[in-house]
């Protein structure tokens, strides 16, 4: 719009108040636009800066975290340390725990065999259900310190449930005679794929609860194929399980009842529990109160025993009398005990000696029937090394035992490649002798 001079005077007021309000109008429009600009300006300042801010506080907590992180690598890293050095010292000191505890055993052994009045016979036995519950609470903490470690290294093979039944039989046979129970174990065929020493424990643990718990009638021990699996069951007329305790007797220290009477530390089911959970068998519990109750562990199964490995049944074997036995053991007391065990109670022609050198001067040109060997000697010296010497020498095979205090998976692999039968100490001695009887066929 402009202003023209042949305009008159109030048409030029006009057209002047209109250009003015247009640019009145235009400049209010431009400070509104500064003044959001501004604001934006402002705010886009405030909003870096709150962002500064709550970076510094987030580079704060990350370096916060990356501490305890590094702490608690370094408590973790602690605890396993201190973890593996309770795991070493349980296994090195497990031998002399248990070298004393075996030479009593085979001493008591020997004393029971002997003629004693009524007064000496309670007090032999009441020794032994002592050494008895001794020895249950040392496996039983030296097997949940192997379990828990995450370390642990299992010697899986074929194990012949038939061969493990016999030595059950004859560990367990005592204590339910005793308690006037029938003990049955159900003749099987049946091969398995599992670690030999810790099925051995999960079926120790299962029969000792079930003679334990069961006060009139018996225990029966067996197994049946059942989807793809062969399962271990173990049954007993006892006092039974009520549901809601069915979960809590799988915990440590945990128990049917407070009955003094009764002996037990409540472990033996952790450990099943433990070692079915890390060897993967799984486990079924069905109980009825005053009736009784059945444990079953899935096993899977093994097509056929590797060629040698079979063994004839116990009834076919010769008797031990007149054999000769070669013993390795650096203990005295531990030879003196087996000395008397094997000469007095089984007949035997016992051979002593404290270490590989020993043991092959004493074997001079006769082989013995059978090597009986310690796995840890003197001076570096072993039980392998011993066998092996003896082997060696001898023109004819000698079957070997290996016993040991050290439940460690490469001594099973090295007894297993070496066809040496391995034996846990404390020695039993029914166990040794059906053992005995079993290698000399």
């Amino acid at each position: 719009m402009m202003l023209r001079d042949d305009d008159p005077p109030a048409r030029q007021v006009d057209k002047l108040t209109r250009i003015t309000g247009a640019l009145i109008d235009r400049i209010d429009r431009l400070e509104e636009s500064r003044g959001s600009a501004w604001s934006m300006f402002q705010a886009a300042v405030a909003l870096e800066q709150e962002v500064a801010a709550r970076t510094r506080d987030l580079e704060r907590a990350l370096d916060d975290l990356s501490q305890r992180n590094r702490e608690l690598a370094v408590a973790r890293a602690s605890a396993e340390e201190a973890n593996r050095s309770k795991t070493r010292f349980l296994r090195a000191a497990s031998h002399d725990l248990l070298q004393p505890l075996s030479a009593a055993r085979l001493f008591l052994s020997a004393l029971a065999d002997t003629d004693l009045d009524p007064n000496q016979r309670e007090l032999a036995d009441r020794l032994g259900g002592a050494f008895e519950s001794v020895e249950q609470l040392m496996h039983a903490v030296l097997d949940i310190s192997r379990l828990d470690s995450q370390r642990i290294e299992f010697n899986r093979q074929p194990v012949p449930l038939g061969e493990l039944f016999r030595r059950l039989a004859a560990e367990f046979a005592p204590s339910a005679h005793a308690k006037g129970l029938r003990l049955t174990f159900v003749p099987t065929t049946a091969v398995v794929d599992s670690d030999p020493v810790f099925l051995r424990r999960i079926a120790q643990n299962l029969v000792s609860n079930a003679i334990k718990y069961t006060h009139r009638g018996g225990v029966a021990v067996g197994a049946r194929r059942r989807d793809g699996l062969c399962w271990l069951w173990v049954v007993d007329t006892g006092l039974g399980i009520p549901a809601v305790d069915r979960n809590r007797i799988f915990d440590e220290f945990q128990r049917l009842t407070h009955d003094t009477a009764t002996p037990g530390m409540g472990l033996g089911l952790s450990i099943v529990r433990r070692a079915c959970a890390k060897l993967g068998h799984p486990i079924a519990l069905s109980s009825e109160a005053m009736r009784g109750t059945v444990f079953r562990v899935g096993l899977p199964q093994v097509c056929a025993l590797p060629e040698g490995r079979a063994r004839p049944p116990a009834a076919a074997l010769p008797a031990l009398r007149g054999r000769v036995a070669l013993v390795v053991e650096n203990d005295l007391e531990m030879r003196r005990g087996y000395e008397i065990m094997l000469q007095n109670r089984l007949g035997m022609v016992p051979r002593l000696a404290g270490g590989t050198a020993e043991a092959l001067a004493t074997m001079g040109e006769e082989p013995p029937d059978v090597i009986l060997a310690d796995y840890q000697l003197e001076n570096g010296d072993t039980g392998f090394a011993a066998i092996e010497a003896l082997r060696a020498r001898s023109p004819r095979p000698i079957p070997a035992l290996m016993i040991t205090a050290h439940r460690d998976a490469a001594i099973a692999r090295h007894c297993a490649a070496a066809d040496v039968h391995l034996l846990e100490k404390p020695v039993r001695p029914p166990e040794l002798a059906e053992i005995l009887t079993r290698l000399l066929a």
